[in-house]
C-alpha cells in the first residue's frame, strides 16, 4: 500500500512528528511505500473560496498543493499528522486540507484508508473531542475508511513522547495496517 503522510507540525523534531516517524517505521517494516509531505513547511497559500476549480481542479493558485494532490491521488492511504492547537488541527494541516476543494471529487472516488496523529501537551480525556470530531467529519466526507488514530494525550516535548505510551502504539498501528 502507498500512504502519503501529511505533517502539520512547523516543529519538524517535535511530538506529533516524533508520533509519525514511529507510524512510518511500522507501516515500512510490513512492506509499506511511505512518502511524507510537509505541509508546514511548503508553500500553501489558503483556499480564497472563489470555486473556479469545480472541485474537481485545478486549482488557480500554484503552489505546493499541486506536488501534494500528486502524492494524495497516488496513494492508497492519508495519515493526518497534527500537534494539538486550541483543540484542532494545525492552521498548517488545516490550510492543506481546506484546499482539498480543489480536487474533491477525485479524492472522494479513490476510496482511501485514512489515519490520524496528533500530540497534546493536554492530558484530559476530553483534550482531542473537537479534533476527532472533524476527522470523522472529513473521513466520511471524503468517502475514506478509518483505519485508526493515535492520540497522543500529554505528550508536550518529545522527550515526553519518546517515553511514552504513544511511540509504540505508532508504530504497531503502522505495521498493522
Amino acid at each position: 500500500m502507498k500512504i502519503a503522510v501529511l505533517e502539520g507540525s512547523p516543529n519538524k523534531k517535535g511530538s506529533s512528528n516524533l508520533l509519525a516517524e514511529s507510524f512510518i517505521k511500522g507501516a515500512k517494516a510490513t512492506g509499506h511505500e511511505v512518502e511524507v509531505f510537509d505541509a508546514a513547511h511548503a508553500n500553501i497559500r489558503p483556499c480564497t473560496g472563489c470555486i473556479h476549480c469545480g472541485y474537481e481542479g485545478p486549482c488557480v493558485q500554484r503552489d505546493d498543493v499541486d506536488k501534494a494532490l500528486s502524492l494524495i491521488l497516488s496513494a492508497d492511504m492519508a495519515v493526518f499528522v497534527t500537534p494539538l492547537y486550541y483543540y484542532g488541527m494545525s492552521a498548517q494541516l488545516k490550510t492543506l486540507v481546506d484546499r482539498f476543494c480543489a480536487f474533491n471529487s477525485s479524492v472522494q472516488r479513490k476510496h482511501m484508508k485514512s489515519v490520524i496523529i496528533a500530540a497534546a501537551w493536554n492530558a484530559d480525556d476530553w483534550t482531542f473531542d473537537a479534533l476527532e470530531a472533524h476527522y470523522k467529519t472529513l473521513v466520511r466526507y471524503l468517502n475514506f475508511t478509518d483505519m485508526g488514530a493515535v492520540w497522543g494525550r500529554g505528550c508536550g516535548t518529545p522527550a515526553m513522547t519518546a517515553r511514552s505510551r504513544y511511540i509504540a502504539e505508532a508504530y504497531e498501528l503502522g505495521k498493522k495496517l
